[in-house]
This record gives structure tokens, sequence and C-alpha cells, in this order.
């Protein structure tokens, strides 16, 4: 039985079927019709995924306080995620994980944005293409993909020298450091002591130290009173 014929429900793009969909009407609730479209016929997923900026919008969730959205992310962010809260419903663990990687190596930068926002949301039998989804958004200079990177999911699940050269990737393209999930609780005296030769570096060419290098500086009181992270006690 080939892979087609055991997953028919993927055939619709994956597979480069033309199953016929209406186009969505504006007048209707898009987000809760593509939701149930995803649970009755997953393969709907790379049709709606695309569309999520233009039926929803893209403006930020905390537009007074966050106006780029680097923090609290977009609306399409959050519509984004549910469509894949649906969709990991409806597919076993191992096909989920490969619809997902489509969905972010096939994406715009938005799109891997969204992939890249819903990760906590996922079962753990996506950890391992996640922490390669992360590892990739960090690679970029995009601030988007990079605040997106740092969330509740690298705050699990990266190791701690990765994650440390995450939260400098943010200082570097001017991610503000409230987009990294449990900041004061991963930091340690390494990321202080990094912070520190960052800081002597713009000094020195005569650079400008942000205000958010200027809170991670100043973290140190807080570090004594936190205690370490159960992987990191020593007995």
């Amino acid at each position: 039985m080939t892979h087609t014929e055991k997953h028919r429900w993927l055939e619709t793009s994956v597979y480069g079927g033309s199953r016929p969909t209406p186009a969505p009407d504006p007048q209707d609730d898009w987000l809760t019709c593509a939701e149930r479209r995803v649970r009755e016929w997953p393969g709907t997923i790379h049709q709606e995924f695309p569309l999520a900026g233009r039926m929803v919008g893209r403006r930020p969730v905390r537009p007074d306080t966050d106006p780029q959205g680097l923090v609290h992310g977009t609306v399409d962010d959050r519509a984004r995620a549910r469509l894949l809260a649906v969709l990991a419903e409806a597919l076993p663990g191992a096909v989920l994980a490969t619809e997902v990687e489509k969905l972010y190596r096939h994406g715009d930068a938005a799109e891997r944005r969204g992939v890249l926002r819903a990760l906590p949301d996922l079962p753990g039998g996506v950890r391992r293409l996640g922490l390669e989804l992360v590892a990739d958004g960090l690679r970029t200079n995009d601030p988007r993909l990079v605040a997106a990177s740092m969330g509740p999911f690298a705050a699990r699940h990266l190791e701690q020298d990765q994650w440390r050269h995450g939260v400098l990737k943010c200082l570097f393209t001017e991610v503000p450091l409230g987009a990294v999930a449990e900041l004061v609780a991963r930091t340690d005296a390494e990321l202080l002591r990094m912070a520190r030769d960052l800081a002597e570096e713009r000094r020195a060419a005569g650079r400008e130290i942000g205000s958010d290098l200027h809170v991670l500086l100043g973290m140190t009181v807080l570090l004594a009173l936190v205690p370490p992270r159960p992987q990191e006690v020593r007995s």
C-alpha cells in the first residue's frame, strides 16, 4: 500500500491533488471554517495556512507595547497556531511532523514564524523537528524569526549553550529580551559573562549599549536568588 493510499486525506496539496474548495467568504468567521476544513480534510492545511495573514490580518496582538509583534506575536501567528493545533489532533505523530516541516520549509517568513510560535502546543513527537526548526530560525537575521525561535519551546528544550547563543542573537538583531521565555530562570553565570564581553566590545567600538543588554548585565543579583534548573543540579 502506497503512502497516498494509506493517507488519502493528504492528497489535496501535498500530492498535487485538486480537491475543489469554495473561496472563503470574508463575511464568515474564516478561522472557524478553516479549522473545520483542516479537521475534516487535513491536507487543506497547505491551502489555509498561507491564507491566514490575508484573512485575519497581520497586526500585532499588543500594538501599544509591542508594535512589531516580536514579543507577543501577531494575529496571524495565533490563527496559524490554531490551525496547527487542529492538524495535530487529526494526524498521527510521524505524519504530523512531516506536514509541519513542509509548512515551514515551503513557507514565507510569516508562515515560518507561525510554525515556530506554535511549537509549544504541538505534541512531543514533533520535538526533534522543533529543535531543527528553532536552530534554523536562529541562523537567520530576521528579528521576527529570531524572536519566535526563543519562545516557550526553546526555553523547555534547547541545550543551555544553544539557548545562551539564542539570547545573544536577540541582542544582535535588536529583538527585545521580553521575547525570550524564562529568561530569568535560565540565565546563568556563563550568559552574564558573555553579556559583559559583548558590552566591553561595544564600549571599545564606541557603540551604544542597549537597554536590554543593560538589563542582562544587572541580573547578577537576581541570579543568586534563582535556584538552578533541575538538570543543572550537581550532587
